[in-house]
């Protein structure tokens, strides 16, 4: 809504720049003037200035600009209605509300907000009563805190209809404890409820930190585990993320947000010091969400869980992400491996292992190439047809001409490594092998053994990583068929594993296709390569770096390869030159050249 110009500069001559700069920046008086570092980019030395007469700040830096207003927007990444009303409140002064109608929302707004608060305060004294034991004791088990527990302020529901008795007893009428969803009617006639009982709770709170709804845990067997409140006139599910108010301030220090699945893995994050945590409410990723997220980090990191939903989640944000992308604004995603979430990664590996998850979090083009290719065919014309129309159609969901220009290279780019035809095996020229460089030896000689070949570090890796990511081998099978090991232990772990997965269906996950080899390999076969496994710690990467990593293995030895055999047809051809020889070698070339990404003639 539009507010009367008086009322804007009443607002900034009335609330010091100054102040409020102060509280994010060390300023130091030069003058009638005041620097200090500049809170929107990295510096050493100071370039920030801030004009208590002229009531601006600018940076000399980065270029940031602009008032009172601007910079509580800016800095705490609040939108501009938010930032009046936080102002306003330090100033004294009441917002002006343009209609007699918005005034009268506004208002009712008001008294539901104090009826959740009152609610919460009513849960957080009964989780320290002696009903609330049971409560207490669960959060305890999860080795949550005073502090954590006081922060997030948590507290718990009693059975029956306590809190309805409770706040109508404090002069709350019925009505209103209906509207604000903390009391459901029945549509029998029957006498109103309690929505939440026996519970634990998690106030949901909006970006300004004000009670706008509540979360319950329930404590023992039954359905449904998780319970919300209904939607109201402060609360809309789809548009509101756990945990933001407390995250915020960490996120927009950080430069950096992550979106969990639930409110103990916001909490356990946020207890080790990933304070910049966030979760949906039970939804799938909206399109409010991520403009709330892309106001504290260009590329928010979305950690799901590794399971199938997990995935699935991950994906849904990924489409619904694509109109909204803009250059330098965009997402990445983490996975945990072992079906753990970030509570149980903490607790079992410490906050180093949460920290290695994020810092190997995947760009969005590669969640969007597996979407599109990951274990599809493309052994006809038709179906890489069918593959560029997929991709082509959801490029065309980008609205950003730039954006949607270079993701239709990057898929472009994919698809014609994907699209590469298989290299036939190499049989070598015709005639007699010579197995001798130079001279013959003399006849009668013994031929001396040679020395034994060292093993391949990146072809034991590659078995290794097999080992932990057996899914992969399922989904690349045709591209795993072409890579030719050298090392016996490796290249006979590596068909047995072909071998044994030939039959399987391509939903299979890590767990049952580890279960299957277990049963067709030998202990024998398969041991080396798990210990191998472990000893280069594996088993702690998320199945997206993992698939990364085996990938470039792969990439790796199919190059070494095409080295070996270039460098064979070169042999031949200065034994004996030949038109055929030349072709081969001009397209083993060509090849290699693709496969480095590297354009122009053998």
């Amino acid at each position: 809504m539009s507010l009367p110009r008086g009322f804007l500069d009443e607002l900034r001559t009335r609330v010091s720049i100054v102040d409020v700069v102060g509280k994010k920046v060390r300023l130091i008086r030069k003058g009638h003037e005041y620097s200090g570092l500049c809170p929107f980019h990295n510096e050493k030395t100071p370039s920030f200035t801030v004009s208590a007469d002229k009531g601006f700040y600018h940076c000399f830096g980065c270029g940031a600009h602009g008032d009172v207003l601007s910079f509580e927007m800016q800095a705490n990444g609040l939108s501009f209605m938010e930032a009046v009303e936080r102002l306003a409140s330090q100033a004294g002064l009441e917002v002006p509300q343009a209609t007699p109608e918005e005034a009268a929302r506004s208002k009712r707004a008001a008294t539901v907000l104090e009826a959740l608060e009152a609610a919460c305060r009513f849960y957080e004294q009964r989780l320290r009563l002696p009903e609330g034991r049971e409560a207490l004791a669960y959060a305890e088990r999860r080795a949550l805190s005073e502090e954590t527990i006081s922060r997030f302020r948590l507290g718990y529901a009693p059975t029956g209809n306590a809190l309805k008795a409770a706040l109508t007893r404090d002069g709350m009428d019925e009505a209103l404890l209906v509207e604000a969803g903390l009391v459901g009617r029945p549509d029998d006639g029957r006498t109103p409820y309690d929505i939440l009982r026996g519970r634990l709770i998690f106030p949901i709170t909006d970006r300004r930190g004000r009670v706008i709804a509540f979360g319950g845990r329930i404590l023992g067997d039954g359905q449904p585990k998780y319970l919300n409140s209904p939607d109201s006139p402060v609360f809309h599910k789809g548009q509101v993320l756990y945990g933001l108010a407390q995250a915020r301030a960490a996120a927009m220090e950080r430069g950096r947000v992550v979106v969990v699945e639930g409110y103990m893995d916001v909490i356990a994050m946020s207890q080790a010091g990933l304070a910049e945590a966030v979760a949906p409410l039970g939804t799938a990723l909206t399109e409010g969400h991520l403009s709330e997220l892309w106001k504290l980090a260009d590329e928010p990191i979305l950690c799901f869980d590794g399971d199938a939903a997990g995935q699935r989640a991950a994906r849904r944000a990924a489409e619904r992400a694509l109109p909204e992308l803009k250059p330098g604004r965009s997402l990445r995603f983490a996975a945990i491996v072992g079906g753990k979430d970030p509570d149980e990664l903490i607790k079992a590996q410490g906050v180093g292992a949460m920290e290695a998850v994020l810092a190997d979090a995947r760009p969005l083009a590669d969640v969007l190439w597996e979407m599109l290719a990951g274990g599809r065919d493309v052994s006809t014309p038709e179906r890489r047809a069918a593959l560029e129309r997929d991709a082509a159609e959801l490029c065309g969901r980008i609205k950003d001409e730039s954006v949607k220009g270079h993701y239709q290279r990057e898929l472009k780019d994919r698809a014609f490594a994907l699209f590469r035809p298989p290299r036939p095996a190499w049989t070598g020229p015709k005639g007699p092998k010579r197995p001798w460089r130079g001279a013959p030896p003399e006849p009668g000689a013994v031929a001396t053994p040679p020395p034994a070949r060292p093993r391949d570090a990146n072809e034991l890796q590659l078995a290794a990583a097999l080992a932990v990511r057996p899914v992969y081998a399922l989904k690349h099978l045709e591209t795993l068929f072409r890579v030719r090991l050298a090392d016996e232990g490796a290249r006979a772990y590596l068909d047995a594993v072909l071998a044994a997965l030939a039959d399987v269906t391509e939903d299979a996950d890590d767990a049952t296709l580890a279960a299957l080899l277990a049963a067709r390999l030998p202990e024998a076969l398969r041991a080396p390569h798990a210990e191998h496994a472990e000893r280069l710690r594996l088993d702690t990467l998320d199945p997206f770096a993992l698939d990364a990593r085996i990938a470039d293995l792969v990439a790796t030895l199919k190059d070494k390869a095409l080295v070996e055999e270039i460098a064979a047809v070169q042999a031949a051809m200065e034994r004996e030159f030949s038109d055929a020889l030349w072709m081969r070698l001009r397209a083993l070339r060509q090849e290699r050249e693709r496969l480095r990404g590297l354009d122009g003639e053998a």
